[in-house]
């Protein structure tokens, strides 16, 4: 049996998923011969390690209850009863996480695995990549940081897995990783990444109030709890970034074109989210409508969405025709076309459910197991 050890870092919902599919994948895993070993739990303020990270790991029964503290809001500090392990207060976290890297590293394929929403895990995952550790990341922010910080975090390729940060669940990095490695260069990328902006864009053109469709989307729990987080365009930059970079494109985010879907005077630091919501997004509806009648009258859909191509990266509101694979996109999938020497003619298109905890976890965990080939 091979037993892979692993960090988990955020223990959100995405976290929380990637803990419930390990235990209950328990039966299969073992069919394959490998045994996942939770070692270590931590969010942004506490950290749950086993006493011994070498011979011990954290139980079932340990991480159910940790799943359970933080669906309640609890903190992990009130888990120092659990028996065979350690608490951890929040000033001690990234030296005991990186003490942890340091004596699991090299050989075991020992994997710290980022499914937080913080720039905060860099100063683990950069240290953890000198000690020889994989990393799995559905965390968007430490690829999309610095230059820097990305040639460090891919300077072992082989060791590295991101999946889940662009679509979830969808083979979006396998697929383009595979194109590349295969010599076919890819000169541009279209996709619709967003699947809250997706969703709300196909709705409009039904001839629904931009406004009212947004406060559709928040009460069906398709937006964050700010929808502006969404409208901002910012997601999309980053996994707009994450891919240009992948294609070799030495960008940061300051280079990328990004459209907001709300202007600068209705930013959360000047209006409250009830003021947008209620008072602000109405004076959207004209504009959205006029794009939208005007892009018809050419035959043409608008889609909000991330384009690669001459180096550069671009984020907003395009018109595109109806019968391409986007301007056929409804609902919250994503889709990405991918177009290079072998798919000219006709791009290589991805579409799929592009976000959720289930899915973005499923990604993850499928990554995990994809890296121990290098350790069999």
């Amino acid at each position: 049996m091979k037993k892979i050890p692993l960090l988990l870092m955020g223990c959100g919902g995405v976290g929380r998923k990637l803990i419930h599919h390990i235990v209950s994948c328990r039966p299969l895993h073992s069919k394959q011969g490998v045994r996942l070993r939770v070692v270590g739990v931590c969010d942004s303020k506490s950290m749950v390690v086993a006493s011994d990270v070498f011979t011990e790991e954290l139980d079932d029964e340990c991480l159910a209850k940790i799943c359970k503290a933080k669906s309640n809001g609890s903190s992990l500090l009130s888990l120092s009863s659990l028996g065979a392990c350690q608490v951890v207060s929040s000033q001690e976290i990234a030296r005991k996480a990186i003490d942890i890297a340091a004596l699991l590293g090299k050989s075991t394929g020992f994997a710290l695995v980022d499914c937080s929403a913080s720039d905060e895990t860099i100063a683990v995952l950069s240290p953890g990549v000198d000690m020889g550790c994989c990393v799995v990341l559905a965390n968007k922010k430490p690829l999309t940081s610095s230059i820097e910080v990305y040639d460090k975090l891919v300077s072992q390729p082989r060791r590295i897995r991101h999946e889940s940060t662009v679509g979830a669940g969808l083979p979006v990095i396998a697929s383009l990783s595979r194109i590349i490695s295969s010599g076919d260069p890819v000169y541009r990328i279209i996709g619709c990444l967003s699947g809250t902006l997706g969703y709300v864009m196909s709705e409009v053109e039904k001839g629904k109030p931009f406004s009212q469709v947004v406060n559709g989307a928040k009460s069906l729990g398709y937006t964050e709890p700010d929808p502006r987080d969404d409208l901002s365009g910012m997601d999309v930059a980053r996994k707009g970034l994450i891919l240009a970079r992948l294609l070799g494109y030495r960008l940061d985010m300051v280079d990328i074109k990004v459209e907001s879907l709300y202007p600068p005077e209705m930013q959360p630091d000047v209006m409250s989210v009830e003021d947008f919501l209620v008072n602000g997004l109405p004076l959207l509806d004209k504009d959205i409508e006029d794009r939208i009648t005007k892009a018809s009258s050419n035959g043409n859909v608008l889609r909000y969405v991330c384009l690669i191509e001459n180096s550069r990266c671009e984020v907003g509101i395009q018109e595109l025709p109806k019968d391409s694979p986007l301007g056929r996109l409804r609902g919250s999938d994503n889709l990405l076309e991918i177009y290079s020497r072998c798919y000219k003619e006709k791009a290589l298109v991805i579409q799929g459910a592009g976000a959720g905890n289930d899915t973005t976890a499923a990604g993850v965990l499928a990554d995990i197991l994809d890296i121990q080939d290098l350790f069999s």
